[in-house]
């Protein structure tokens, strides 16, 4: 951990911002107003002069002195919220600009430390700003490198012609159905995800699946009698093909009597991310409800990498089972890959490619592994060697160009605290194969209602936009327990973001 003496007591959020943009450069790092023998000293000036906001900030560490300045004049005064966000926008600049002389790192995504950089592009774009005038801003108050903002360009563009309704589509809402049982857990999941065999012996999956329905059919009714469409659906977890074909056969048979017009929904998505669980069974039920879009994820082609994290099923079966599902009629298939798995370097990343090659999947998701609080990995890190910072920024690079030379477009973006490399993970699609549940749930731009088991519900104002958050329990005796609660406390945040409007 780096210790970094700042000589004076800020805000908790400023503290906050500070320590995140430090964290861009170090594993982890503190911020300290006085302590003996820090590994950096930093000093800050700032004042705000009118609607003039200035910082100064200088850096001294290994006999080293870096400095930095900034100034930006706003057009207005400004509310008092907007003003703390000025002057700790400045500081930022001033921090991040001494640590990248310090470290000779350079930030490509610049202060942006926030998990939905593509949210920015489309808050400036609504505000009516040009293409030019949006990459001028990212360059100059957030100090975004071209290659970024183009990254962000091209995601934009792919979105806006997936769901050209994109800026009305908040009327409607999406719904993520959470089956919280997985074959074992990985070693980098913080996921509600539980190994399922335990819990069928004590009964739990059965109690789950009863709770389920009643949850789905009650939120069906609340959509239907306030006529509220509902745009995608997206089974997550866990992994809900662990459960049997029968009980996965209920369940969509309940999900197309209780959510309205479900003939016209968008989209639905079944997560069947662990290989081990796909069989012909589970295959045709899905077609039997015409849900064609599904996840197979290898994360890695090579066996070693995948005993390591803690997936039970080997890289052939992943083979064989895509190719089952795809010899079965299944026509939108993701696949996922994440750079810098323990022990994975360039040959092993290129291998993975090289195998997504021969099976060409609708879409691939590249994620950066990011090391998560909670995760088995986080907390033994000593046992999880990974690459270093240099060879995961070329990692993604082999990414960007396997996918641009194979016919893929990047289509949403999001990153995450503690990310390998200060990176991102992009979805890639083929033309006309972009999830449009995963650009709803990444922009923000509409209501998602959680069901189930963990799972997390996003009101989103349709005329605002001001987000509020409810989350159901994550373990599986604790949400069968209290989903009814769950269900009430969802409805009543419902009536007071939609009900009222809808009765006007």
């Amino acid at each position: 951990m780096k210790k970094i003496l700042v000589h004076e007591r800020f805000k908790e959020d400023w503290i906050r911002v500070l320590t995140h943009i430090a964290n861009l450069f170090f594993e982890d790092s503190k911020l300290y107003e006085a302590i003996e023998n820090p590994d950096l000293s930093i000093r800050f000036q700032y004042k705000k002069e009118n609607n003039r906001y200035s910082a100064a900030s200088e850096l001294e560490a290994d006999g080293k002195t870096c400095s930095s300045t900034y100034t930006k004049e706003y057009d207005t005064e400004g509310t008092e919220r907007e003003q703390n966000i000025r002057m700790k926008r400045a500081m930022s600049h001033v921090l991040l600009d001494v640590l990248e002389q310090y470290t000779g790192i350079k930030q490509q995504w610049g202060i942006l430390t926030g998990i939905r950089p593509t949210k920015l592009y489309h808050k400036l774009r609504k505000q009516g700003l040009s293409r030019d005038d949006i990459r001028a801003v990212l360059k100059r108050d957030f100090r975004v490198s071209d290659e970024k903002i183009s990254l962000l360009e091209s995601i934009v563009e792919r979105q806006l012609a997936t769901i050209p309704d994109l800026d009305e589509i908040g009327k409607e809402v999406s719904v993520y159905i959470g089956v919280p049982f997985c074959p074992t857990k990985c070693a980098y999941c913080t996921f509600p995800a539980y190994a399922i065999a335990p819990n069928r012996k004590t009964g739990r999956v059965d109690s789950f699946l009863d709770a389920l329905k009643i949850e789905m059919r009650e939120i069906g009714k609340w959509l239907k009698e306030h006529d509220v469409k509902v745009t995608s659906i997206y089974w997550g977890g866990g992994t809900p093909t662990s459960i049997e074909a029968d009980e996965m056969d209920e369940l969509y048979e309940t999900m197309y009597e209780s959510f309205p017009d479900p003939e016209n929904i968008r989209e639905i998505t079944v997560e069947a991310g662990r290989p081990d669980t796909i069989t012909p069974e589970k295959i045709a039920v899905l077609k039997k409800w015409g849900i064609d879009r599904i996840s197979v994820n290898p994360q890695s082609y090579t066996d070693e990498t995948l005993r390591a994290i803690g997936r039970h099923h080997t890289v052939q079966e992943t083979i064989d089972k895509f190719w089952l599902a795809r010899n079965l009629g299944m026509k939108n298939i993701n696949m996922d890959l994440i750079i810098g798995l323990p022990n994975e370097g360039i040959e092993e990343f290129q291998h993975s490619l090289d195998e997504t090659g021969k099976l060409m999947p609708e879409s691939l998701t590249v994620h950066t592994l990011s090391f998560k609080r909670a995760s088995e990995m986080t907390k033994n890190k000593e046992k999880y060697k990974v690459a270093d910072r240099p060879t995961v920024a070329k990692m993604m690079e082999m990414a960007q160009n396997w996918t641009r030379e194979n016919g893929y477009h990047p289509y949403y973006l999001y990153r995450q605290k503690n990310i390998l490399g200060n990176l991102e993970n992009v979805g890639y699609s083929k033309l006309g194969k972009e999830s449009i549940y995963n650009i709803v749930i990444m922009e923000e731009v509409q209501t998602i209602i959680g069901i189930g088991c963990g799972a997390a519900s996003k009101f989103v104002d349709p005329e605002t936009g001001a987000i509020s958050q409810y989350y159901n329990p994550k373990e599986p005796f604790q949400y069968i327990t209290s989903f009814e609660r769950a269900i009430g406390k969802k409805i009543e945040m419902l009536d007071e973001l939609y009900g009222v409007q809808m009765k006007k």
